[in-house]
């Protein structure tokens, strides 16, 4: 267990907990710790889902700036890989992945965000990439799974202003995808989280493999990558579990092993 970052699991629910006070500034630590707390939650057969979460008071409010501003260009160059690889572990999870994000969530603890499935806000947080007024860019992914996500247009005005969206506005366009009361992110995190507990894991790893998967070529790669995935689901003992417990007895009867 890190001393920023912990997992935690229970009800094959795994929660990843930032926990440096008072921003849950992203230093090096921070990162490093993230990386092996989602390695782990990856590795674990008792998890099944996965929740992000900074705590009740925010979730991340950015890079450590006083770190950032001690470097040059020689040490950027070498740690920018660093920082962008810290979060795209947890982009690349195979299981089912949701931010529970309160209070702030601007620049680096956005791109974190962005790195789950879905996300789900208090109706008080402010998200954003504010890098621009700092001189710099989003350096994690921002530029590039946001405009994914809402698409160019809506994220240059983002990325050009800096601005701070509001739980509304970013309802809206699509920034987050729920809503809800501050003090009840974290359950209804874990709400959407618990579909997945006794769900087939292998299948919903193809899932997201071929959804994320597929953005990254044409329609034609996409459709060659599903395929592929699809056919290799006809090996597991899910899929077999699956059809038969529909023949028997309806959809949605089906216990999975997650095999």
């Amino acid at each position: 267990m890190g001393e920023f970052v912990r997992l935690e699991v229970a009800d094959g629910i795994g929660t990843i907990r930032l926990d440096r006070p008072p921003m849950n500034a992203l230093n090096r630590q921070l990162q490093r710790e993230l990386r092996e707390a989602a390695v782990e939650a990856g590795e674990r057969d008792d998890v099944k889902a996965v929740i992000v979460y900074g705590g009740p008071k925010v979730f991340a409010a950015g890079a450590d700036i006083k770190e950032f501003a001690k470097m040059d260009y020689a040490d950027i160059a070498d740690y920018a890989p660093e920082l962008s690889g810290s979060l795209t572990v947890v982009a690349e999870l195979a299981k089912p992945t949701v931010a529970a994000i309160t209070g702030y969530a601007l620049g680096g603890g956005y791109e974190l965000a962005l790195c789950c499935d879905r996300r789900i806000a208090g109706d008080n947080v402010k998200v954003g990439q504010p890098e621009i007024l700092l001189g710099v860019i989003p350096g994690a992914g921002g530029t590039q799974r946001l405009t994914r996500l809402i698409g160019p247009s809506r994220t240059k005005d983002v990325v050009y202003t800096g601005r701070f969206v509001g739980a509304e506005e970013a309802l809206a366009i699509g920034m987050v995808d729920e809503v809800v009361a501050p003090d009840d992110v974290y359950e209804a995190a874990r709400k959407w989280a618990s579909q997945f507990t006794g769900g087939a894991a292998r299948a919903l790893a193809a899932a997201k493999a071929a959804i994320d998967g597929g953005l990254d070529g044409d329609l034609k790669a996409g459709l060659r990558l599903e395929t592929q995935l699809f056919a290799g689901l006809f090996a597991t003992e899910d899929r077999a579990t699956g059809m038969a417990s529909f023949i028997e007895s309806g959809p949605g009867k089906a216990v999975f092993n997650g095999k």
